[in-house]
């Protein structure tokens, strides 16, 4: 059984070079939830194949006031460049928005902790593409998903590293960058741990 102390809410999942899913090759991974009831987790370092912030918002029915759709809004042009990523193989066509802690949305936010919440709604989407959403957010398709006692497991087999979260890692802008910036968070090199792969 884990204890409260081992519980990784609010820390980045890195994953080792040894990762053998192709989904999770490279990944660093936001935990959301851990308990002895299982973990959830996003990506946060993996765009999402053929989708745009835009795609997304006409998926959902959202539209510019430029058109004469009813569900159409005023969009703020600077969040059009918005990423969207693969958050996760769970629920692939749901949508989860990881954002600072002082937006809530009328209680269907789930904190994280003091600086970082979790929405799942549509209303959070609306807000973020009128300019009027959180002061810093990250839009993903899908979660990390496991079962009690399965993340346990994977750490013990040495599959994952993990360190703490901070505002570059979880929102900043160069996927690319964030792998090799989350290892070097722990003192540890990607070409180094690359090297030892495979040997005992």
């Amino acid at each position: 059984m884990t204890t409260q102390a081992q519980y990784l809410d609010g820390k980045i999942l890195i994953a080792m070079p040894t990762m053998d899913d192709p989904r999770f090759a490279k990944a660093i991974i936001y935990m959301c939830a851990h308990s002895d009831d299982g973990a959830m987790g996003i990506i946060i370092n993996k765009p999402a194949p053929n989708m745009e912030f835009t795609d997304l918002l006409s998926r959902l029915n959202i539209s510019d006031n430029k058109s004469s759709s009813k569900n159409s809004i005023d969009i703020d042009q600077k969040n059009i460049d918005l990423k969207v990523l693969f958050g996760g193989p769970v629920e692939p066509s749901r949508g989860f928005v990881l954002h600072s802690g002082e937006y809530n949305n009328n209680g269907n936010t789930l904190a994280i902790d003091a600086n970082v919440g979790l929405t799942a709604t549509l209303d959070v989407l609306h807000e973020i593409a009128k300019g009027q959403g959180p002061r810093q957010s990250l839009l993903a398709l899908g979660y990390a998903g496991w079962s009690p006692g399965q993340l346990e497991t994977e750490l013990l087999a040495n599959g994952w590293l993990h360190c703490s979260a901070d505002d570059e890692l979880l929102f900043g802008s160069d996927l690319e960058f964030k792998y090799d910036a989350a290892l070097e968070k722990i003192g540890v090199s990607a070409a180094l741990l690359s090297s030892q792969a495979g040997h005992a």
